[in-house]
């Protein structure tokens, strides 16, 4: 827009120039011819095509008096070519000094130092433009780096919180085993000792009464416990290790995609296939590869343990395959063991829901 621009107060220069003509038929051809070069240079910008132009029209006011009030656009053109030299033939109207008044001569000079002025001007702007957008850019992208940042050391940050919450769980439920279940035990032990001295005593009905009592606590106290620690087992922490225990044999790749809401009897069921699939694998393997594959999809949840190892057949199904086959089927879910020449593959699919549906 700005050479536009330019361009359009270049051609009224000079056609201010033709307008001080005597004749009128040689100003306006010469004009049409200097609008219609321009033209074709604006369309071949950055071409050899637009270089020959610039150079035949040049040459032209050598031999075309004409042409010579049109030279401040071929000098503008020349210049956004990176090619003022092509221009040199605009300098002949000092040899037809006699052909123009001294208005023209004037106004042809004034109007090339304008158009010098005018170049060096749009380039500024352009040039401004063009640092004002790499800024903005710049910016834009570092923003966008930054937002990427602040969502990973949000999400690292979680996580930590998440990981201090479950050692927490841990670290309250081995408190409560350690300290109040103890005691309780003792305390029905005592009682029962004491129910055991005092078969027909008066007592005896407020003894069976507190041992139900403690009982009953220590019930509750199991189960909390137990919910405690299911409860906290964190997934990827678990998976993760598992594959230490075999980190010296084989090079192990890991891809978890499921949802913190995993039911704890399907992370149990999954650690076990895991930690039972890098047994086996250690065992009976003879690759160094292992790939896991754990995800999770709108109705059922999927886990897949390959390794790279020769395998063309099961011969035996070994304790360790049934158990996990019945971890499989403990949630609801099928297992299969694929052998094969390329290495063994376990898949468990499981589907979601089941301990709701078996309960209902």
């Amino acid at each position: 827009m700005n050479r536009l621009i330019d361009k359009t107060v270049i051609l009224f220069l000079c056609l201010t120039i033709y307008g001080l003509s005597d004749t009128i038929s040689a100003p306006v051809i010469g004009f049409l011819v200097s609008c219609t070069l321009s033209a074709a240079v604006q369309f071949c910008t950055g071409k050899k095509q637009a270089w020959t132009i610039i150079g035949i029209s040049s040459l032209m006011c050598l031999f075309i008096p004409c042409l010579i009030p049109a030279a401040p656009v071929m000098l503008y053109d020349a210049l956004w070519e990176k090619k003022p030299w092509l221009a040199a033939g605009c300098l002949s109207f000092m040899i037809y000094l006699e052909d123009f008044t001294a208005m023209q001569i004037m106004l042809i000079c004034s109007a090339i130092v304008i158009t010098v002025l005018l170049y060096i001007r749009t380039t500024r702007m352009e040039t401004n433009e063009l640092t004002l957008k790499s800024l903005r850019d710049n910016a834009v992208e570092t923003e966008l780096s930054m937002s990427k940042k602040n969502k990973a050391l949000l999400s690292a940050q979680n996580n930590e919180v998440y990981l201090a919450t479950l050692k927490e769980r841990n670290r309250i439920a081995r408190e409560i085993h350690d300290n109040v279940g103890h005691m309780l035990t003792r305390s029905i032990l005592q009682v029962g000792a004491l129910l055991a001295l005092n078969k027909d005593g008066a007592d005896r009905e407020l003894l069976e009464s507190l041992k139900e009592t403690l009982d009953s606590a220590m019930n509750g106290i199991r189960s909390s416990v137990h919910d405690l620690h299911d409860d906290s087992i964190n997934l990827s922490y678990a998976v993760g290790e598992c594959i230490k225990t075999v980190k010296d044999k084989f090079n192990v790749s890991c891809e978890i995609d499921v949802s913190d809401e995993i039911p704890k009897t399907v992370k149990l069921c999954i650690v076990g296939v895991v930690k039972e699939s890098l047994s086996n694998a250690a065992k009976h393997s003879n690759g160094d590869k292992v790939k896991i594959t754990i995800r999770e999809h709108p109705a059922f949840y999927q886990l897949a343990v390959e390794d790279n190892g020769c395998c063309s057949d099961i011969k035996h199904t070994g304790i360790g395959l049934e158990n996990m086959r019945d971890r499989a089927e403990s949630i609801g879910g099928i297992i299969k063991f694929t052998p094969s020449s390329k290495g063994f593959r376990v898949f468990m699919s499981a589907p979601k829901g089941y301990e709701e549906k078996k309960d209902g």
